[in-house]
């Protein structure tokens, strides 16, 4: 493999690794103040939709992220409400998100475009453009470093830059804000925190829509920047993915990163059969290569990175004492 090719196999990496690493770090919000947040799949799903439809109708891609963001967020409220107000299961609550969202955005999207539950494809203003970032032309001519600069980190959409700031963006507001703090003193004892006269409830609700924020990012991506509209179940379980990178980065932001572009690189090499063919002496079916996310998480977090331990009020609804 010659160092183009895995320039752009990287390139590819980064790619897809935004969706997971936008929708990863919304559940560690969620997660960290005690929400688990099975439905992140389902936010994704229902902000790719409305991101595709209403960009494609409005012609503006920056009205089609918000359109996404706001069905994310009203998504996120559902949970939120079920979950938090109401103390119902919440991985019962999650999961009846992720049909609700795969059954209503084909029933609409029929009904909108009548083209088998997708919708037209976007064109111009409609989507995210690549950015090309300041003398990536002037240095693509350098060894090594010029093609690092110019063909892999520059030529992404907007939104992919955003991903990648978010991270130290929640390094930041987790360790080194009082609204952090209070975030993770919710989800490991929110009595505790109750009793310093900190809303609990209040707090949840906050990560909830911190949530439902980066994954309406993470689905308006898919549908706007990865690819050009919206088709059934775009999101193809990445949002389960997700959490699978989360529990392997142990709900730490940075871990998150790393582990969420190890999954977007094993998705790119099921992209690249060639590749693939060329490191093993075998052929590998693609169908082996789409499920290695999954066997290595569960091959790792079972041997090589120790056990991967919640927070201790995670999924438990609180109860106020009287």
């Amino acid at each position: 493999m010659d160092f183009s090719t895995l320039i752009q196999i990287l390139d590819s990496t980064m790619r897809l690794a935004t969706p997971l690493l936008l929708a990863c770090l919304a559940g560690l919000f969620s997660e960290r103040s005690g929400i688990f947040d099975i439905g992140l799949e389902a936010k994704m799903l229902i902000s790719a939709f409305f991101s595709a439809a209403v960009a494609y109708d409005t012609g503006s891609v920056w009205l089609g992220l918000l359109a996404g963001i706001a069905a994310s967020m009203v998504f996120a409220a559902i949970h939120g409400v079920a979950s938090i107000t109401f103390r119902g299961n919440q991985l019962i609550s999650g999961v009846a998100l992720n049909f609700l969202a795969s059954g209503m955005t084909v029933l609409i999207a029929q009904n909108w475009f009548q083209q088998g539950g997708r919708t037209p494809s976007l064109l111009g203003k409609a989507r995210f453009e690549p950015l090309t970032l300041p003398f990536a032309d002037a240095l693509s001519d350098v060894p090594v470093l010029g093609p690092i600069y110019s063909e892999l980190l520059s030529g992404h959409s907007i939104l992919v830059y955003v991903a990648l700031l978010a991270v130290p963006a929640t390094y930041w507001v987790l360790y080194r804000t009082r609204f952090g703090l209070r975030l993770r003193a919710v989800g490991e004892n929110p009595a505790a925190v109750d009793t310093a006269g900190v809303s609990v409830i209040g707090l949840r609700y906050a990560a909830v829509a911190i949530a439902g924020l980066l994954c309406g990012i993470a689905g308006a991506y898919l549908a706007t920047g990865l690819q050009a509209g919206f088709v059934k179940d775009m999101t193809a379980g990445r949002g389960y993915i997700a959490l699978a990178a989360l529990i392997f980065a142990k709900w730490r932001p940075w871990y998150a990163l790393s582990a969420c572009l190890l999954f977007g690189l094993l998705q790119a090499l099921a992209l690249r059969t060639d590749v693939v063919e060329a490191i093993f002496p075998f052929r590998m079916p693609v169908q082996l290569l789409d499920s290695l996310p999954y066997i290595l998480t569960v091959v790792i977090l079972a041997g090589f990175v120790g056990k991967a331990i919640p927070p201790r009020a995670g999924g438990q609804p609180y109860v106020k004492e009287r």
